[in-house]
């Protein structure tokens, strides 16, 4: 194990950090709030003299292997959230230290869940912080930091791999670096072009842009207490919507698309079935509503349908309505939701639906050995073999995530109201959603657990947003020995 490689190059993940802390206090001093102005420059510049502090521990030789890069991604998600969570601190948004933890951990993993119990009493400056993030952690705060150092060399796959959510981690280009450079410049593009749109659709600047690093990063913080409801827009909603389909799909789709000239995404057999999902789940969904008497018109069911399916299967846990009162069929569809995700590559959390393809497969095919224990069957996806290592990952991954869920859920039960609210509150901070039900309802927070239950959900969170092996890893033996 190289430490000090691994903490030269937290350090200037750190002072990455730092650089990005400079945009809320441009925020403070548009709108002449200088007292932010000054709180988030101190920030920066604490931000900044730790990572100065590591890079004076590290050492510039050193490669970087695979142990490096699981220090490397567990400890930039974890300084990243802890040095978040100290302008909420000193702004005075939230008082304790684990309130801003969490919400910091909430933002960069794109959880959602809030302990904000007037989010619109905050200032501008913490409101859009809160929402950048998200951004930042979308597309992922290590993925901009390959995309931005040349000399990582060889390390760069590690780190790579370890940080972009899926079971397979797809390069783009033979250079990683390329790769990862390609990925942030779609996501900028993509944020361009929702911001322009949301102001074509009537927010103002301020909220088209926080909403955009929100919907983008499939995070879901918004700086309305109502979230998107606030604004009672159908054309809001259905630019959101289609922007929470896009960040929930995979995005080397989107440049494999640009490269060969063919538009058609339902080519890909993970995005198909997420299609599938989305648009058979809505349809049951409104039909429900409308059969509950939930809602007087059709239309207005199919868009609330609509819109929380996508917000719950992409985990992004933007809401327009308050699902929680919905009838038993549609909350049970949207916790099924909360459990399968968007696709493997982009920024939704969760399972992933290719994982669901590639573990009902192998499911099936130790049904099929059950009659023929000598035959020789194969995983496909897509019409090409799934390899058995990817297979078995993916065993392990639905044993490690199921059994995380059930411990957090059951742990959360020793401070929840009732069962409903303490499992979905483990859904909900493990698969990086948000909203659950009950008590952590869309319309409702996490503040009322104690710190001890949010300090829990913090980690399942950091879980969650590194797809568990990653974290995992550091309680084994063999990461720590020679």
């Amino acid at each position: 194990m190289n430490f000090r490689p691994a903490l030269r190059f937290l350090g200037r993940l750190i002072l990455l950090l730092a650089g990005t802390e400079l945009a809320p206090a441009v925020c403070a001093a548009l709108y002449r709030d200088w007292s932010d102005v000054g709180a988030f420059a101190g920030c920066a510049a604490l931000t900044a003299l730790i990572g100065v502090g590591l890079l004076a521990g590290g050492r510039k030789s050193g490669q970087i292997y695979r142990r490096e890069g699981i220090l490397i991604v567990v400890g930039g998600w974890v300084l990243a959230s802890v040095l978040g969570a100290v302008p909420y601190v000193v702004t005075g948004t939230l008082g304790h230290p684990i309130d801003a933890l969490f919400e910091s951990a909430s933002g960069f993993t794109t959880t959602g869940a809030s302990v904000m119990t007037d989010i619109e009493s905050g200032s501008r400056a913490i409101l859009f912080w809160r929402s950048m993030t998200q951004w930042l952690g979308g597309m992922g705060i290590i993925v901009l930091f390959v995309a931005l150092l040349p000399e990582l060399g060889p390390g760069a796959r590690f780190l790579y791999k370890l940080e972009v959510p899926g079971p397979t981690a797809e390069a783009l280009q033979p250079r990683i670096r390329d790769t990862a450079a390609i990925l942030w410049k779609l996501y900028l593009s993509m944020t361009v072009a929702q911001t322009l749109l949301l102001r074509l659709a009537g927010m103002d600047f301020y909220d088209a842009i926080t909403h955009t690093f929100s919907t983008l990063s499939t995070g879901g913080f918004s700086p309305r207490n109502a979230s998107v409801a606030a604004f009672d827009s159908p054309w809001v909603d259905l630019i959101i919507i289609v922007f929470m389909v896009l960040a929930g799909a995979n995005f080397s789709l989107f440049y494999g698309m640009r490269l060969r000239r063919n538009w058609n995404l339902f080519r890909d057999t993970e995005f198909r079935l997420y299609a599938q999902i989305l648009g058979v789940t809505t349809l049951v969904v409104a039909i429900e509503l409308v059969r509950d008497g939930a809602y007087a018109s059709s239309w207005r069911a199919l868009l609330d349908a609509a819109f929380q399916v996508v917000s719950i299967l992409t985990t992004t846990g933007f809401a327009t309505a308050d699902f929680a009162v919905w009838p038993v069929l549609a909350r049970m569809l949207l916790v099924f939701l909360m459990f399968i995700g968007g696709c493997a590559g982009s920024t939704a959390g969760s399972m992933k639906v290719m994982r669901m393809v590639i573990g009902l497969r192998f499911a099936l095919r130790e049904v099929k050995l059950i009659f023929s224990p000598n035959a020789v069957l194969r995983v496909f996806s897509g019409g090409k073999p799934v390899p058995e290592s990817v297979v078995r990952s993916v065993a392990g991954f639905f044993v490690l995530y199921l059994t995380i869920w059930g411990t957090g859920a059951l742990l959360l039960g020793l401070g929840s109201p009732d069962l409903v609210t303490a499992a979905t509150a483990s859904a909900a901070t493990l698969g990086n959603v948000g909203p659950g039900l009950k008590a952590v309802g869309p319309t409702a927070n996490y503040a009322f657990f104690g710190y001890g239950h949010k300090a829990l959900m913090v980690l399942l969170m950091w879980l969650g947003r590194l797809e568990v092996y990653s974290i995992a890893a550091l309680f084994t033996r063999a990461y720590w020995r020679t």
